[in-house]
């Protein structure tokens, strides 16, 4: 069963400046389509511009406006009535999100083209998709190969590079989380899940270097696919969404704007590390926080401690059955709050 799912990982993996520029080729391969018809989907930002630089031949392009699942259904009602053999969804996160969800739903492969890092779906077989009630995860089948061209990262804006950071460092809080339910409620952990994501939360929590590096950019790049694969080894995001994750989405809830996912990634992980009691873990997390620019604290997130503390207080809503640090505890308001105010003072919030 583990061995199906490592077979479903990308079978092409492309992370360099121009890499984009093999697309044409790629969607050509007989390994993802045998001659048949191409559809192509683009995001609001960058993709018209990647578009006019490629010759894709005869290749039909979609636009995909908005990260809805209305956008994903009707883009894969489209696929499948049109028969199309393969579609590549080119731009950021919301398009790729869609796209994945679309050939999903149409049957057919998906090659993933990120224009940015700013988070760990790129590879995984999650989308993440706004619906009439806020936002929902759907599983997905995921992308058959993953183009990240460094050219068009660098184009982007530099908060949503950074985003990405906070995104794949969180897996060390959210494997953390996974071998605590293992201990309390003897719930079954993969340990080659636990590895991939280990070990790309490590690289980028140790790489020296800052978004402006092709360096840095690969390793990150790097790190997030796997993340994308970890989640497709485990069936499940459980890899790379812990307690950090129920408060993130708390955050989105109550306090929607705040900031974006992997910022909201990177404080709610810090907190589950001192929720967890691990001075050495959570120094390590605050320094390559701090060193990349990235919110540590509530205050940094523009958020008051009591709108933390009801964020925590709701967070294990956000996630019925998932067992984390926050569930173990199960604090009161009044619990967190204490908690929140020690939290603060260990890592320099002054508002």
């Amino acid at each position: 069963m583990q061995l199906s799912r490592i077979l479903t990982a990308p079978l092409v993996v492309d992370v360099r400046p121009g890499a984009v520029a093999d697309l044409g080729a790629l969607l050509a391969d007989r390994r993802i389509a045998t001659g048949g018809r191409v559809a192509v989907a683009v995001g609001p930002s960058q993709g018209d511009s990647i578009l006019a630089d490629l010759d894709l031949g005869p290749a039909e392009v979609f636009r995909v406006e908005d990260g809805t699942v209305d956008s994903g259904v009707a883009l894969g009602k489209r696929l499948r009535a049109d028969a199309y053999e393969v579609v590549a969804g080119i731009g950021g996160g919301r398009t790729i999100d869609v796209t994945k969800f679309a050939a999903h739903m149409a049957g057919v492969p998906m090659v993933a083209v990120a224009t940015n890092l700013a988070h760990d779906g790129i590879a995984s077989p999650i989308s993440s998709l706004e619906h009439e009630s806020g936002k929902g995860s759907y599983g997905v089948v995921p992308p058959v190969a993953v183009l990240v061209d460094l050219d068009r990262v660098r184009n982007g804006p530099p908060r949503s590079v950074r985003s990405g950071i906070g995104d794949v460092v969180n897996n060390l809080s959210a494997v953390a989380d996974w071998e605590l339910a293992a201990a309390d409620r003897g719930e079954p952990v993969d340990g080659l899940a636990v590895t991939l994501a280990r070990t790309a939360a490590q690289a980028v929590l140790h790489q020296p270097g800052t978004v402006a590096d092709d360096g840095f950019l690969t390793v990150l790049a790097e790190s997030l696919i796997l993340s994308g694969i970890a989640m497709t080894v485990a069936g499940s995001s459980r890899p790379s969404s812990g307690g950090d994750h129920e408060i993130l989405h708390a955050i989105e809830q109550l306090y929607p704007g705040t900031a974006n996912h992997g910022e909201l990634a990177g404080v709610g992980a810090l907190f589950c590390t001192f929720l967890r009691g691990d001075e050495p873990g959570g120094a390590l997390l605050s320094s390559c926080l701090a060193r990349h620019g990235l919110p540590r604290t509530p205050a940094d997130l523009g958020l008051a401690p009591d709108e933390f503390t009801k964020a925590v207080l709701h967070a294990p809503e956000t996630r019925p059955g998932r067992y984390t640090i926050l569930e173990r505890l199960d604090m009161d308001e009044a619990a967190i709050t204490e908690r929140v105010r020690d939290f603060v003072a260990v890592y320099g919030d002054t508002r």
